[in-house]
């Protein structure tokens, strides 16, 4: 578990070294580290994700407000990247961050399988996923990927946008291959040939696009909305701390509605893309002008995705995943960030 963990200070590490010292010189040795060890501030860690996905992410840690509303209460951000929903879960789990983003379908898939994970904020609402042919292709329809192979990241929005896209086309999921690649490699392996079709995320879809990549099939409201999730153990020990994540997301969702040049800025820059596609991202694919707070649109979407879960194997049941959906949000902390 890695949640606001205390940290020695080097002082006080040095302290304690000193004092190993001279116990072993003997007994009647005077103690050289005295009490400073004891008096030594202790200093505490923020562990955060950050990822292309989620664009607020990228202006947080790019305008440095985590780290200046945090510093005088000797808390330290640490930034770590997650290339996918499924990346940021299995920190979430392991204790490895504190904070994660994912797709609000990802979060409810972790907290089905015992994961004690809360949703706090809703970054955007996205249309971040889509099927996807090579330029070549001869596949024009949902359809036609019978007996195809799909790249798709397991346990991540395309991933269930594929599913619900082949049912809702009347075609069996089981009669189509799915490769299981993290969202760059699935751009990869279609880009080489080595499957025919690819659920696709941004921004990696959009410079796949761009590249030449044709839509088989969009929809909207096959995508669930982008959150922001905290460990349980983090919100009882550093309720303070996280309150300040979802100020700060909150602070970044008003900039980013009122600099989307800048916002697509950054995320060409950390994503590597030409601005042309960024801008493509955030004006025409994610919707920040929504409130910030957990509720009945997030449920509305997550209960039509949930059956997908028991369906696919993934959740042993669905009474797991109707207990998760009712026990996932915590709209305390947007509520309160909203309101300022």
């Amino acid at each position: 578990m890695r949640t606001l963990r205390p940290a020695l200070p080097l002082t006080a590490l040095l302290a304690a070294s000193a004092l190993a010292l001279t116990a072993c010189a003997g007994e009647d040795a005077p103690s050289a580290a005295g009490s400073s060890a004891g008096t030594a501030a202790a200093s505490q860690t923020l562990s955060i994700d950050f990822a292309t996905y989620n664009p607020l992410s990228l202006v947080i840690k790019d305008q440095g407000w985590l780290e200046e509303e945090l510093s005088d209460d000797g808390v330290t951000v640490e930034w770590v990247q997650s290339a996918g929903s499924n990346k940021a879960n299995e920190a979430l789990r392991s204790g490895a961050i504190d904070v994660g983003s994912t797709a609000g379908s990802a979060a409810l898939l972790n907290r089905a399988n015992g994961a004690p994970i809360k949703t706090i904020v809703v970054a955007n609402q996205p249309e971040w996923s889509a099927l996807l042919t090579g330029p070549d292709s001869d596949i024009t329809s949902i359809e036609q990927l019978e007996g195809r192979s799909v790249a798709a990241t397991k346990g991540t929005d395309p991933y269930f946008f594929l599913i619900q896209a082949l049912e809702g086309a009347g075609v069996e999921p089981s009669s189509v291959t799915v490769q299981n690649l993290q969202h760059a490699d699935g751009r990869a392996a279609l880009e080489n040939g080595s499957v025919d079709a690819w659920a696709g995320l941004d921004p990696i879809m959009a410079a796949a696009e761009a590249n030449g990549a044709r839509f088989v099939h969009r929809d909207p409201d096959l995508n669930s909305y982008s959150v922001v999730n905290a460990t349980e153990d983090f919100l009882t020990e550093s309720p303070e701390t996280a309150q300040v994540v979802a100020d700060t997301y909150e602070r970044a969702r008003r900039w980013a509605v009122e600099n989307p040049e800048e916002t697509a800025r950054i995320l060409a820059e950390v994503a590597g893309l030409e601005e042309s596609v960024a801008t493509q991202v955030i004006a025409e694919r994610t919707n920040l002008d929504i409130s910030p707070v957990p509720g009945k649109d997030q449920r509305r979407v997550l209960s039509a995705i949930g059956p997908i879960f028991v369906d696919t194997g993934d959740v042993p049941d669905q009474e797991q995943v109707d207990e998760a959906l009712e026990t996932l949000f915590d709209p305390t902390f947007a509520e309160k960030a909203e309101s300022k």
